[in-house]
């Protein structure tokens, strides 16, 4: 896929990705339910923003740590839509390259 650069030169992708990973991340450190895997969503959120602030993510990368974010806490409906949102700014990198 093309990136598509702002005129500030940054990925409106990267841009969206660190905008929904951090609501995730504050929806989840205010909710008060003592979940299981937290740490494990937290640890992903935390690599999520980290591969958005280094620039473009690698694609398999963001997929597996959608995947384990969604989880460790999927069956929460507070935090549905923000969960939602970090999916749909994965979805917009785009398919991980076909192997082999």
């Amino acid at each position: 896929m093309e990136q598509r650069r702002v005129a500030g030169g940054e990925d409106p992708r990267v841009t969206g990705l660190r905008t929904a990973v951090s609501r995730l991340r504050r929806e989840l450190a205010a909710h008060p339910a003592d979940l299981p895997d937290r740490c494990i969503a937290e640890e992903e959120l935390a690599a999520l923003h980290a591969a958005a602030a280094g620039g473009t993510p690698e694609v398999p990368r963001l997929r597996r740590s959608l995947l384990l974010v969604a989880g460790a806490v999927g069956s929460v409906s507070a935090l549905a839509d923000a969960l939602a949102d970090v999916r749909r700014a994965v979805e917009l990198f785009g398919e991980p390259p076909r192997g082999r």
